[in-house]
C-alpha cells in the first residue's frame, strides 16, 4: 500500500470516527486561542480548560492584559507548569500585539512567529483554527501516529508537517489535525498501545 492510499484509509477511518472534531481548548477568539495555545505546551487540554476561564475572568483582550503584573499571571496560571515564562510571554506578545497590530491577533504565520513564546507550532494552530488558513500543526501525538500509520519517517517535527501536507489537501488539513490529536488519546496512545483494538492500526495491519 502506498502512501498516499494509507492516507486516503486513514481518512475515511478518522471521518468516521470522529466526523466533527472540535477544538479542544477553551476560547472566545484569536487572541484567547492564542493564549490557550500557548498555555498548552507540556500541559493537558484539561488543566489548561481549567485555569483559563480564571485567566479571562481578569483579562481577555491585550488591553486588559497588559494591566496585570506578571506575578498576578503567573498566579492563575502556574497550574499549567512553566509560569514564569509563559507569564512573561503572555504579556510580552500582548504589549507586542499592542505595539505593533493595533491589539489584533495578526492574520500572518511569519508575523505570529515574531510573538513571544509563539512558535511555529502554536502559530499553525491560530492559523488554520481562528484564521481558517491552510495550515498543518504537528503536535508529538501526531508526529507518533504518522510514523506508527507509515505516513511519514520524519525525523522530527518539521519533517512530518512537510510529509503530511504532502498527502492531504490543505481544505482538509484543520479538521485532519484535530482529528488525529482527539483519535490518538483514544484509541492510538504512545504507551500499551494495542494495535488489534486501534481502529486505524487493526485496517492496516490487514491491508499489508
Amino acid at each position: 500500500m502506498t502512501r498516499k492510499q494509507r492516507a486516503a484509509l486513514i481518512e475515511q477511518i478518522l471521518n468516521e470516527t470522529i466526523p466533527a472534531p472540535a477544538i479542544p481548548l477553551y476560547h472566545e477568539d484569536p487572541y484567547t486561542l492564542l493564549i490557550a495555545v500557548l498555555l498548552s505546551a507540556q500541559c493537558t487540554d484539561h488543566r489548561v480548560n481549567q485555569v483559563t476561564p480564571h485567566l479571562f475572568a481578569k483579562a481577555k483582550t491585550p488591553v486588559a492584559m497588559v494591566q496585570l503584573r506578571q506575578s498576578e499571571v503567573e498566579e492563575i496560571i502556574r497550574p499549567c507548569g512553566l509560569a514564569p515564562t509563559k507569564a512573561k510571554a503572555i504579556l510580552g506578545l500582548s504589549r507586542m500585539l499592542l505595539e505593533n497590530y493595533d491589539g489584533k491577533v495578526p492574520e500572518s504565520l511569519t508575523e505570529l512567529e515574531k510573538l513571544p513564546g509563539v512558535g511555529h507550532k502554536t502559530a499553525s494552530v491560530v492559523m488554520v483554527q481562528a484564521f481558517h488558513q491552510p495550515a498543518f500543526p504537528v503536535d508529538t501525538h501526531i508526529h507518533r501516529c504518522a510514523k506508527r500509520w507509515g505516513l511519514s519517517g520524519g525525523k522530527n517535527v518539521e519533517e512530518t508537517e512537510r510529509d503530511l501536507k504532502r498527502l492531504f489537501p490543505p481544505s482538509s488539513w484543520g479538521r485532519i489535525h484535530l482529528q488525529i490529536i482527539l483519535f490518538a488519546r483514544e484509541f492510538c496512545s504512545a504507551k500499551k498501545h494495542q494495535p488489534e483494538q486501534c481502529p486505524i492500526c487493526s485496517k492496516l495491519h490487514k491491508s499489508k
